[in-house]
């Protein structure tokens, strides 16, 4: 069903910083939301835009080092004469000033109600959101103020959460990609919750590499040998402190890990951390303090690189220090969407705690078979 503009209207908005809209709906099944993944549909007039690029840039053309120079995304503009041709799209930045008096101001103005206007011209609200309004899987996102300079600040301001807001949909999206029961080794995951108290999700064409409960020390594996190889590690400390999340403890850990047991095949070389770029972060890990780390990593004799993420937090449940890692090596690929992979295969990271009992029974009943 085609929406009138006329019939966009908010009501009371449910945060500060982020509102929900309410849009009229017929109930329809909406189609999956098109286009790249990483790619934001600017809707903006061009005079306002050009004055908006280098902030949006600055916000959500985040560079990453893979060891290449990757934007976390790209923009590509439409004006809202066309919003009806870019409404299938996956991410949508709506974005003028309240009183600037162009097309997309205007439109805007047209879809907002008098409370929320009135939220926008006090600088209470400058960001509004809403989940599959066109399509399924799609984000909307509406940033206006009343002035162009205090759009530009509040941008800036608020420039991590609106990335997330991005990424965290873009994560989402690319889960329900990779997670399909089809091609899920429950029963390698079974094992290791048996085990050692945890489980992560394990896809088909990954392989159990080392489990060294030595060590406690678990690597899987994917097309290792090729020029497309990844890698996950999960390392725990048993009876471990939370004043060890700090950076450096970190790498001091990871290296130790990696110099045990990312080695080259002749033994002569091994993985350490490359100090050149390292973005280092506090973060909330599937509900837990948690220091995410994305660098890169590198031979001991220079022979070869790539990125890595990492995520270290503390579990007060069982006072252990779990450190999980995921790294890329693909010299003659971008590694950008590779890295992001690996990212969202750690967030399916689970301790035995936080399985529900309809889970774990359907793991156990896989080892029985």
């Amino acid at each position: 069903m085609k929406i009138s503009t006329h019939s966009l209207k908010l009501f009371l908005p449910l945060t500060i910083i982020s509102l929900t809209l309410f849009f009229s709906s017929c109930g329809d099944i909406k189609k999956p939301a098109t286009g790249e993944e990483d790619e934001i549909t600017v809707v903006a007039d061009s005079s306002e835009y050009w004055d908006l690029e280098a902030d949006l840039l600055q916000v959500f053309g985040k560079i990453v080092l893979t060891p290449q120079e990757e934007a976390l995304f790209h923009l590509k503009r439409a004006s809202v004469n066309k919003l009806e041709s870019v409404k299938s799209k996956k991410n949508i930045l709506i974005i003028a000033p309240l009183n600037s008096g162009s097309y997309t101001s205007r439109y805007i103005n047209s879809i907002l109600d008098s409370t929320v206007t009135h939220l926008v011209q006090t600088d209470s609200v400058f960001m509004i959101t809403r989940r599959d309004l066109w399509a399924a899987n799609q984000l909307v996102m509406i940033l206006t103020a009343p002035t162009m300079e205090k759009l530009k600040k509040r941008m800036l301001e608020d420039h991590e959460n609106l990335l997330y807001q991005f990424k965290h949909i873009s994560d989402q999206r690319l889960y329900q990609n990779i997670y399909n029961e089809k091609y899920e080794q429950k029963k390698v995951e079974a094992q290791l919750l048996k085990d050692y108290g945890w489980m992560i999700y394990v896809q088909a064409d990954y392989f159990i590499a080392k489990n060294d409960s030595a060590s406690n020390f678990v690597w899987m594996r994917r097309a290792p040998g090729t020029e497309l190889e990844r890698w996950v590690f999960i390392h725990w400390i048993d009876n471990a402190s939370p004043a060890w999340l700090r950076s450096d403890s970190i790498s001091a850990i990871r290296n130790r890990m990696t110099k045990k047991f990312y080695r080259s095949m002749d033994n002569k070389s091994w993985v350490e951390v490359n100090d050149a770029y390292k973005a280092v972060s506090e973060v909330n890990f599937n509900g837990k303090y948690a220091i995410a780390t994305e660098s890169l990593w590198k031979m001991s004799d220079e022979s070869m690189g790539g990125p890595y993420v990492n995520y270290t937090f503390y579990d007060e449940n069982t006072r252990r220090l779990y450190m999980l890692d995921g790294s890329v090596f693909a010299p003659k690929y971008y590694k950008k969407k590779l890295i992001q992979q690996l990212d969202v295969t750690l967030h399916s990271f689970l301790t035995d705690k936080e399985i529900n009992k309809e889970r774990k029974e359907d793991l156990m009943d896989a080892l029985k078979e």
